[in-house]
């Protein structure tokens, strides 16, 4: 088997690079993840720490991605419009 270490999955591949950080969920098994992309890199790793702080769950920083478990889109999207940045809820 061939495959990429710490390349995007093809479905984010088509997310623009417009400055948005996009919020959006998952399913993943039987239970929900929230993911952030859009946020700059240097950037990612202080964010990722805080939304997990904020939102009391577990998550991960990779690939240019937060993931978040568990459904956290509008806590999420509140810390992003507090810190002055544009935000869109993607997906469904």
């Amino acid at each position: 088997m061939n495959f990429k270490r710490n390349a995007m999955p093809a479905k984010y591949d088509r997310l623009p690079d417009d400055g948005v950080v996009r919020v959006f969920r998952e399913r993943r098994r039987a239970s929900s993840v929230t993911v952030v992309t859009g946020v700059a890199l240097p950037d990612l790793e202080r964010i990722g720490t805080e939304l997990k702080r904020r939102c009391a769950t577990g998550g991960t920083t990779k690939n240019g991605m937060v993931e978040l478990q568990g459904n956290h889109r509008d806590a999420v999207i509140a810390f992003f419009e507090r810190e002055g940045r544009r935000v869109k809820r993607a997906g469904g």
